[in-house]
């Protein structure tokens, strides 16, 4: 009795999230355990669904890491990182793509449309919806900063927020894998951070959600007691600068910052691993992970 009791209470406390966000566009970077833990796929895929049951307007961004790398294990190709970017040549930029805009990509959406919602995949040529330059990673020698060609690896030069802005109005949740294109027929292999920040911004969405493997930023990284429930985005400069941020923490908050200097209302860097972390950030008073805010 007092179980079920609990649940409407929590209802109750959703009502007033629901209300404000209906219509409003969220768009979630999906990645990390929560990609390869069952379980876990099922409960993302189901949050997404209630999103747009509630009246929501969700976008997905997907990652794929550690299935890229396991494919170029199957083919004897080995990985190489450079500044934390995947060097990517011909090869493995035809990998990439095969591995997110096919297996992966399809997945997804087949979960989520298993669960009643009506998602349509996506990559960076579908519509030119991401075209893309050519990155150069930053690598430091001896104190100072170089720009190296690592490849078939890009940044986002331009959104279509029209087509997805269409495929929204009538109904569907986008499911992008992170490639870009050219623009001449050719694929760039992006960070999926990166590419959902830029889709936030262009969408000017209410929301971004980066699913992490951790609970969300700490003061320092080492300190589980420095957890940090809502910064700003000087705030999170700052912790970069002196390393309390580093490693794979600082694409996700450059993408918040880049949504949120175009116009997103707040972002969220939440654990994936969590069960239904997803609609406890959004619909409850107290969230799961870190807001970093304007």
């Amino acid at each position: 009795m007092f179980h079920e009791i609990d649940k409407i209470e929590t209802l109750m406390e959703a009502i007033p999230y629901i209300k404000k966000f209906q219509g409003k566009t969220v768009v979630i970077k999906y990645g990390g355990h929560a990609m390869v833990n069952d379980e876990l796929k099922h409960d993302v895929a189901r949050d997404v669904a209630f999103l747009q049951f509630a009246g929501l307007r969700p976008v997905v961004v997907h990652g794929g890491g550690p299935e890229i790398t396991g494919m170029l294990k199957k083919v004897n190709k080995k990985s190489e990182f450079v500044s934390g970017m995947r060097v990517t040549d011909a090869e493995t930029v035809d990998i990439a793509e095969m591995v997110l805009a096919g297996s992966i990509n399809t997945d997804i959406v087949g979960l989520i449309n298993a669960h009643g919602a009506s998602a349509i995949g996506l990559n960076g040529k579908d519509g030119n919806l991401v075209i893309a330059d050519k990155m150069l990673a930053d690598v430091n020698e001896n104190g100072e900063v170089k720009k190296v060609d690592i490849g078939y690896v890009g940044e986002v030069k331009k959104i279509n927020a029209g087509l997805l802005n269409s495929l929204l109005d009538n109904g569907y949740i986008p499911v992008i894998a992170p490639t870009g294109s050219d623009g001449k027929g050719g694929t760039y292999n992006i960070n999926a951070d990166i590419v959902a920040g830029e889709i936030a911004a262009a969408l000017k969405a209410e929301k971004l959600v980066m699913l992490t493997d951790v609970k969300g930023i700490y003061g320092d990284h080492k300190d589980k007691s420095t957890f940090v429930s809502t910064l700003n985005s000087e705030q999170a400069k700052k912790l970069m600068d002196n390393g309390g941020i580093d490693g794979g923490m600082i694409p996700k908050v450059n993408a918040c910052m880049t949504a949120l200097d175009a116009g997103a209302g707040k972002t969220h860097i939440i654990d994936g691993r969590v069960k239904h972390s997803i609609l406890t950030e959004i619909f409850t008073d107290s969230g799961t992970g870190t807001e970093v805010v304007k």
